[in-house]
This record gives C-alpha cells, structure tokens and sequence, in this order.
C-alpha cells in the first residue's frame, strides 16, 4: 500500500472513532430529550409492575416520617398481647377488631408468620370499631392481658367466632378470667391509645399492620406480609 494511501485508511479509521464518539456523546447528552419520554412508557407498558413498586416506595417513605416519633409506642405491648420473640429483630404491630371477619383471616397467616420467623414479635393492640361487642371484647381481652392471659383469650374468641355475649364467656372460661371486667383506668386508657395511634396512621378499618416502615390498612394474606417482614428485617 502506498504512503498516501496508508494515510487516507488511517484518516478513514480516526475519523469513524471521532464520528462514533461524537453520535454517542450527542445521544447521551440530547437522548433524554429525544428518546426518555418514549423509553419511559415503553418500559412502563412492558412492567406495569414498576409502577406499583414506585409508589409502594413513596408511600414507605411518607410513612417513615410519620412513624418515627410514634414507633416507640407502637411496639410496646399492653401486658401480655403479644406474641413471638421476646428479644424481637422484627416487631409487626396488628390493630384488629375481634368483630372483623378479615382480622380473622389474618390471624392464622399471623401465627404462620411467627413459626417461621422465630426473630420476630407480634404487637396486637385493639381496635373496636364495629360496635357494642367489638367493645366488650376488647375490654375483656385487656383485662385478660394485664392478667398475663391474652394468647390464650384471644385464640379462644377468634375460635369461638364473632364476639357476643356467649362467645366472649366462652373465651373467658377458657382463659380463666372473669367475663365481666372490673374496669381499669389503665385499659381505657389503652383503648384511647390505639383510637389516636391509628388515626395518625390514616387507618380506614381494621386490619391495620404495621411493620418497619410499611403501613398495610388491608388483610393482604401471608406473601405481602413476608415480604413487609422481610423487608424490616434487612
């Protein structure tokens, strides 16, 4: 090859890289605006998903700092209502009504949780808001607390069914207490307590949970609430 013709390859060769490296500055410099809105909702309309986890992230966040000054209350237990690791990784905080049917779901995906995750405790704080016997039982099931029998009320209530008058003698027998409650400042004040807790939350209902920096104001079944505890864990 001759020398002019060496030096013609070789400008050919520089002036392909110049070329290259000026496109691809040009499209990362100008490429947002020329392509970022179309690739957004292309990647938007091929994983929808991307959406629920962003505003899933959003909502955690809002959450934070709306739990920080309040967290310490929320994971201290009334008496005995609680269940799982006393030296807990994880603490879930559950708002239940014993008058909700899902609450009732939610209570065996609960107890699955806290087999598997022997690092993890479960606050249960109540929340009556269906009624006269929704009252009643919390009352009772408080009472049950401070005498240091809370599991053993509150599993024989949600397996008795709806609260009544039946049902929460029922549940009181087997928990050993009495049926009627004296009536304690201190539980009063506790149900006070929840109502405030929970109106900081936004709760709309029960179930309410609260783990990490998640709120769940849903009975969403065992996969979302591994994964909130999952997510609190790390």
């Amino acid at each position: 090859m001759s020398e002019n013709g060496k030096a013609t390859w070789v400008a050919a060769i520089g002036g392909g890289i110049v070329g290259a490296v000026l496109t691809a500055g040009t499209l990362v410099v100008a490429g947002p605006s020329l392509f970022g809105d179309r690739l957004v909702r292309s990647a938007l309309i091929a994983n929808p998903q991307m959406l629920v986890e962003a505003g899933e992230a959003l909502r955690d966040q809002q959450f934070a700092d709306t739990l920080q000054p309040i967290r310490a209350s929320l994971e201290l237990p009334f008496h005995s209502s609680w269940k799982g690791a006393e030296k807990p990784a994880v603490t879930l905080t559950y708002f239940f009504d014993y008058a909700c049917g899902y609450c009732r779901q939610s209570n065996p995906v609960l107890d699955r949780l806290l087999a598997e995750n022997k690092d993890l405790r479960v606050v249960y704080r109540e929340l009556p808001i269906l009624g006269p016997d929704s009252v009643a039982a919390a009352r009772v099931s408080l009472a049950a607390s401070k005498a240091g029998k809370f599991n053993a009320f509150h599993d024989a209530l949600n397996a008795a069914g709806r609260p009544g008058p039946d049902t929460i003698a029922l549940a009181a027998r087997a928990a050993g207490i009495p049926a009627q409650p004296a009536g304690d400042a201190g539980e009063e004040a506790e149900l006070k307590s929840n109502m405030t807790l929970a109106s900081q939350l936004g709760a709309t209902g029960t179930p309410l949970f609260v783990v990490g920096d998640r709120v769940i104001n849903a009975a969403v079944g065992y996969d979302k609430l591994k994964e909130a505890v999952e997510a609190a864990r790390k």
